[in-house]
């Protein structure tokens, strides 16, 4: 039988967790496609960064549950207007489903819910980056609307 999959905002309560979550982000994603990430960053930095997010009304923290073990994060952010900006943008900032999880549609439960939190702060556009080598994210995302609007290109020194 299927255990039911629950995602729910993060609370202060909730970022030892998350943070594991993003760690293990960062060592899957990150450790493999750029050398100069540190991977040591999310249990070093992370409780202090996240536990600043969690009441701040632009920012989104969801973590995925089946059986009460965290499966999945989603952090988003909306960015406002600027200079050059003419509509608030939100920003998927950071996404991770465990292994285990992968290809249930949890990753498609956190995108459901941070497109409509989107929307509901007013952004009129979400954007996501992904490694240009971490094909599997690319596709993922863009069969829940995202295309390719930007290449950033690297030259080692």
């Amino acid at each position: 039988m299927r255990t039911a999959v629950v995602v729910n905002t993060a609370t202060q309560a909730d970022i030892e967790a998350l943070v594991a979550s993003v760690a293990g982000l960062f060592v899957e994603d990150a450790g493999q496609h750029d050398s100069l990430t540190d991977i040591h960053w999310p249990p070093r930095e992370g409780t202090a960064y996240y536990s600043g997010l969690v009441s701040d009304h632009a920012c989104l923290l969801l973590l995925a549950r089946a059986d009460d073990q965290v499966i999945g994060h989603l952090v988003g952010k909306i960015t406002a207007p600027g200079a050059t900006r003419t509509a608030p943008i939100a920003v998927l900032e950071s996404m991770r489903v465990a292994p285990e999880a992968r290809r249930t549609g949890v990753g498609s439960l956190l995108i459901t819910h941070f497109l409509g939190w989107a929307r509901e702060c007013g952004a009129r556009q979400a954007s996501v980056t992904a490694y240009a080598a971490n094909y599997a994210a690319q596709r993922f995302y863009e069969r829940h609307g995202f295309a390719p609007q930007s290449i950033t290109s690297r030259a080692a020194l």
